[in-house]
């Protein structure tokens, strides 16, 4: 699909201003005011980044309310039982929840659905688990902010349930819950909306902590469990793909290092496993290796290899369960490959793009465990919101993900009459709806998207170029002052940059296992960089040996066999010979 490039445009004087003023590369400052950070002190916060700028967790709605039944549950000597979710942001908030537990000495259990059994959330298990375990609080993380019924069954049979989640509420009444700990709820007065269910978890271990204390300043044993419990909400954060900014990129960025530096055996024994240990962590890093891994257990049944992990204080013990998941993503990864070629021939069938805003395709033989997955994948070949759902006799279950800019979860709305349950937020959603009703929601999904979207199809987002540089000036050095503006993810996205006349000076060599990627040479003058273009071999016929190329890339580090390279990794290129250049795009 062709896109349409676009050099962002900036106020001249405001980036000159901010390189003068804190010394920083034209490249750095331009960056840093395309963010909105034009204002030089502004800027020095978020280069900064100090852990100071966390938010006391009194500001979140209910955590004094929660943290008040939590304590009594305690000094009672209930049960309580901590109620996640199957992904990694429930997976490794349960585990922070469960650990802060018992260093409070709680009586804790834990449960996470089965993804093929129970759905995702509260359910029929919930209070059969509960009741089974003889708890009489549960408390909840990454889900229940909707599960209004269950949470009322659970009241009535003498169990109260505190909530901790992210996800949006619902239309009608919320849960009658002790309390609901959720930045996102309509009377919530916390800075910062955007937190994952793991930062909700940590920080209603946070909030908890002094209050059993008594006082804001915690124990130095509690301090140091909430520094290493960092490295589990970065990964939270990174691979829930919120928004990487104040607090989340506070949380990444800490997060990170606390991962290399922890000492937990379930954390060390992961990095093991993917081949990260002793080298620096970026956010590719666990979106890539460490997420994948942590989310297989869940994806193909229960999440509790994963759990365990997070869990363990034994290292040999860590080490069998970390192989564990290796081999569990090893089988996602055969499944998933399966799913997405018939979702491939699936989607075809709704190429129109004006009557199909929204691909909603379904299949009986789907693993539900990789829906999520291939919906992300129809997104990058289509360029549209996805819906795929998977059929597990005469109910689907169904992810669903977006293109930025487009609320899918609005769109699902459409269909609230039809699904059975739904819920999740702009750039990701879930559901489970009666298999033959399917077509049904699909038509209801694209009406309420066509009245989102206004007259004319959703369009192929254009690629917005931060900025134009010589190739030659791509040195490890500018890298290094590039890295200040980690970690990259949502809304800080790694730099996107446009060099020109770039000369290919190797053939074209395509790889992968499914040979669907292409690895350049590129060269300008004495300058030579090795270049990944993912999902791009289809394009090897476009480029000739020594021809001249325009290309948008995002610059990277790749290590390999200990040793570490600057790279690019390539988003689009075109011939340079062309002679069409990049529309400007107003920002700032």
């Amino acid at each position: 699909m062709t896109r349409t490039w676009r050099l962002r445009e900036l106020e001249r004087s405001q980036v000159e201003a901010l390189a003068r003023a804190r010394h920083l590369p034209e490249i750095v400052a331009s960056l840093l005011v395309a963010r909105g950070l034009a204002d030089p002190e502004v800027a020095d916060r978020f280069l900064a980044a100090s852990p100071m700028g966390l938010y006391e967790p009194a500001l979140l709605p209910g955590v004094e309310a929660g943290s008040e039944r939590v304590r009594r549950a305690i000094d009672a000597g209930e049960t309580i039982l901590v109620h996640g979710d199957y992904d990694v942001d429930g997976v490794t908030g349960t585990a922070i929840l469960v650990r802060a537990l018992r260093l409070f000495g709680a009586k804790v259990v834990w449960h996470i659905p089965n993804r093929l059994t129970d759905g995702y959330s509260f359910g029929p298990h919930s209070l059969e688990v509960a009741q089974r375990e003889g708890a009489t609080l549960v408390v909840s993380v990454d889900n229940g902010t909707s599960a209004h019924d269950v949470i009322g069954v659970l009241k009535r049979h003498g169990i109260d349930t505190v909530v901790t989640d992210h996800h949006e509420p619902p239309d009608g009444p919320l849960p009658d819950a002790v309390a609901i700990v959720n930045p996102k709820l309509d009377d919530s007065s916390y800075p910062f909306r955007e937190l994952c269910g793991g930062a909700v978890a940590f920080k209603f271990a946070w909030g908890l902590a002094q209050s059993i204390e008594g006082t804001r300043r915690v124990r130095p044993e509690v301090k140091t469990f909430l520094e290493d419990a960092t490295a589990l909400v970065a990964i939270a954060t990174v691979c829930d793909v919120v928004p990487l900014v104040d607090e989340n990129r506070l949380f990444a960025r800490f997060g990170l290092k606390a991962l290399k530096a922890t000492s937990h055996p379930g954390l060390r024994a992961l990095l093991t496993t993917c081949g990260l240990t002793g080298r620096r962590l970026g956010a590719d890093d666990v979106g890539f290796q460490i997420g994948p891994r942590i989310n297989a257990s869940g994806r193909l049944g229960s999440a509790a290899t994963a759990v365990e992990l997070m869990l363990s204080e034994d290292i040999t013990e860590a080490r069998r369960l970390s192989a564990r998941l290796d081999e569990l993503n090893q089988e996602r990864k055969r499944i998933e490959s399966e799913v997405l070629a018939a979702a491939r021939v699936e989607a075809r069938r709704f190429a129109d793009r004006e009557r199909h805003p929204v691909l909603v395709v379904a299949g009986s033989k789907w693993h539900v465990g990789v829906v999520g997955i291939v919906a992300a994948r129809l997104v990058e070949e289509f360029g549209r919101p996805a819906l795929v759902l998977g059929q597990e006799g005469a109910i689907a279950r169904g992810s669903a993900r977006s293109v930025e800019g487009f609320d899918v979860l609005a769109a699902m709305k459409g269909a609230a009459d039809i699904f059975t349950r739904f819920g999740g937020h702009a750039a990701a959603a879930g559901c489970e709806i009666d298999f033959e009703r399917v077509d049904e929601a699909r038509a209801a999904i694209e009406a309420r998207a066509r009245e989102l979207l206004g007259a004319g199809p959703l369009a192929a987002p254009d690629l917005v170029i931060d900025h134009e540089l010589p190739f030659e000036t791509m040195t490890e050095e500018l890298m290094r002052q590039l890295d200040r503006l980690e970690p990259f993810g949502q809304e800080n996205e790694r730099p996107l940059l446009l060099a020109r006349a770039v000369h290919l000076e190797a053939p074209p060599r395509i790889l992968g296992r499914d040979q669907t990627h292409l690895m350049l040479q590129l060269r300008r003058g004495s300058h030579a960089i090795k270049a990944m273009a993912f999902g791009m071999a289809k394009r090897a016929p476009e480029l000739r040996l020594g021809s001249r190329i325009d290309l948008v890339f995002r610059p990277k580090w790749n290590t390999f066999r200990g040793q570490t390279n600057l790279e690019v990794e390539l988003v689009d290129f075109r011939g340079a010979e062309s002679g069409t250049f990049p529309s400007p795009i107003r920002s700032g």
